[in-house]
């Protein structure tokens, strides 16, 4: 029997990247149709200015992982080539909806070719996560406390104070954990073993016994050491977090750019703070479910504060749009050469 050329692993990621943009796509169609009703009540020049926002958003983005690589493994990048992964990483983790799974998996495969181990690779991604959390509840922090200041809260929107230093409570609670866990050769053999057994435990049931073993442990322990690791350098080279957590910085305060971009071209620079509040909420379900819960949670916390429905609504739907489409239009292509295994020029292999 004859192979057909066409079946291969490449083509399989591009045909499926294809159809999951679709449904992107279909999803979100009519807040599509929607945005481009009400940019008639836009200032378009104003708008324009979310092309070098968002390029330089993605930019950032990528130096979180690049500032942390030059400095602790003395590896050199072209700016074409950080744009590039950049544009890539964005690509996938904003227009792919697999939640920030797909953008993990994807850095584990760009970052390989440059020596990255998947753990070391896997603690970056989660450093730029929680860097971005701690950012953004801070900010929201910062924006209660200025609406506490001007009186701006309604009273009966008070739950939305408790509900940010809930919030931080918690992403402080998380976080402790997380490095109790990792900075522990035992804790973290702990926790791998239980991953295992969770994890073929479920594929048993799933499969009615017929794959009793879904993963091996020492793999998965050899995974997890490799993160434990890199969290016992960071903490004798501290300062080495230095920069990518600029970084972060920056890329927070972007993210929350682009709605306060629309806001202004909607003639609403005022409602800066409430922006920053209800996204902060909002991306508390980003990274777990891809779309929906986070433009209604922070539509729903905007209005709640105070901004008129109609406004916040068009706020949170017309950035959406705009950054997903500009999202597909700027990443889709790189994505498919790096897939294709068409690179650029200057980039290295393995």
């Amino acid at each position: 029997m004859k192979k057909h050329k066409w079946i291969s692993v490449k083509n399989f990621f591009t045909l499926l990247s294809v159809a999951l943009v679709l449904v992107v796509i279909y999803m979100n169609w009519g807040d599509i149709v929607g945005t481009f009703e009400h940019l008639n009540e836009a200032n378009l020049f104003v708008l324009l200015l979310l092309i070098p926002e968002q390029l330089y958003m993605y930019y950032t983005c990528g130096q979180i992982f690049f500032s942390y690589i030059r400095e602790k493994y003395r590896q050199k990048f072209s700016k074409k080539e950080q744009m590039r992964v950049a544009t890539e990483l964005n690509f996938v983790t904003r227009a792919v909806p697999a939640g920030g799974i797909g953008g993990l998996a994807y850095l584990l495969y760009r970052f390989k070719p440059y020596g990255i181990s998947a753990g070391q690779s896997s603690f970056l991604y989660i450093f730029r996560y929680v860097i971005t959390t701690v950012v953004n509840y801070f900010q929201a922090l910062v924006a209660v406390i200025v609406l506490l200041i001007m009186r701006a809260i309604p009273e009966d929107a008070m739950w939305v104070i408790w509900v940010a230093l809930v919030m931080n409570l918690g992403m402080f609670i998380a976080l402790t954990l997380i490095v109790f866990v990792a900075s522990s050769k035992k804790r973290i053999g702990f926790f791998a073993k239980l991953i295992v057994k969770i994890a073929n435990g479920f594929m048993r049931v799933v499969t009615f016994g017929r794959v009793k073993c879904m993963t091996r442990c020492n793999k998965i322990e050899e995974y997890f050491m490799d993160i434990h690791e890199s969290v016992v350098i960071v903490k004798k080279d501290k300062k080495a977090l230095k920069k990518p957590a600029l970084w972060g910085l920056l890329y927070s305060f972007l993210e929350v750019g682009a709605y306060w971009v629309v806001a202004i071209s909607l003639g609403r620079p005022e409602l800066l703070p409430v922006i920053m509040i209800g996204e902060a909420i909002g991306s508390v379900f980003d990274g777990i479910v891809p779309y929906g819960l986070y433009e209604l949670g922070m539509a729903g916390v905007m209005i709640a504060l105070g901004a008129d429905e109609g406004v916040a609504l068009i706020i949170v739907m017309m950035t959406r749009v705009l950054t997903l489409l500009f999202t597909i239009g700027t990443g889709w292509l790189p994505y498919y050469r790096t897939i294709r295994g068409k690179k650029a020029e200057d980039e290295r292999s393995a």
